[in-house]
C-alpha cells in the first residue's frame, strides 16, 4: 500500500454518488477545497458515527467552500439506503472495483478479529483547489473526524 500523503496530485475520478450520479473530483475542486474520506462499510458503526459527525457540520464546511466526497466499495443502492437513514447531506460515492482507492492508496491488507483480507484503510485527504493533498488525516477517531477537519480547514 503505497499511500498518498501531503503535497501529492490527487488522482481524478468519476465515480456514481447515492443517487446515481456522476461526480468527479475535478468538477467539485472549481468550487473549492475538497474532503476526500474513505470508509469501509455503510451502515456500520463507526462508519456511522464518521459521516453523523460531517453531516453536522455540513453549514460549516459550505461557509468554507468544502465538498464533501465519502467514498467506499459499497454500491449506489446501499449508498443511497444509508444516506436516507442518515439524512446525509454530502456526496457518498460506490468504488465497487476499488480503483480509486487503489489510485490514493487506501486499499490493502487489513486484519480483525484474526482474519487476514484486503478492505479499505479508513484515511482521509484534504485537496486543494489546484488538485494537491494539503492535508492526509490518518490519526482520528470516528467520533471525532469531523473536528479534526475542521481544525485543519480554519
Amino acid at each position: 500500500m503505497n499511500t498518498l500523503t501531503a503535497g501529492d496530485t490527487a488522482p481524478n475520478f468519476t465515480l456514481q454518488n447515492q443517487f446515481d450520479e456522476a461526480i468527479s473530483l475535478q468538477d467539485c475542486l472549481k468550487k473549492g477545497p475538497v474532503l476526500v474520506y474513505f470508509y469501509p462499510k455503510a451502515s456500520t458503526p463507526g462508519c456511522t458515527v464518521q459521516a453523523q459527525g460531517l453531516r453536522d457540520i455540513k453549514e460549516t464546511l459550505d461557509g468554507l467552500h468544502v465538498t464533501v466526497l465519502g467514498i467506499s466499495p459499497d454500491p449506489v443502492a446501499k449508498l443511497q439506503r444509508f444516506s436516507d437513514k442518515q439524512a446525509l447531506n454530502f456526496h457518498l460515492l460506490s468504488d465497487e472495483d476499488h480503483a480509486v482507492a487503489d489510485a490514493f492508496g487506501v486499499w490493502g491488507e487489513k486484519k480483525f478479529m484474526g482474519k487476514i483480507y484486503d478492505g479499505i484503510h479508513r484515511l482521509s485527504f484534504i485537496v486543494g483547489t489546484d488538485g494537491k493533498i494539503s492535508h492526509f488525516i490518518n490519526k482520528f477517531k470516528t467520533k471525532d473526524h469531523h473536528e479534526v477537519v475542521l481544525s485543519l480547514l480554519k
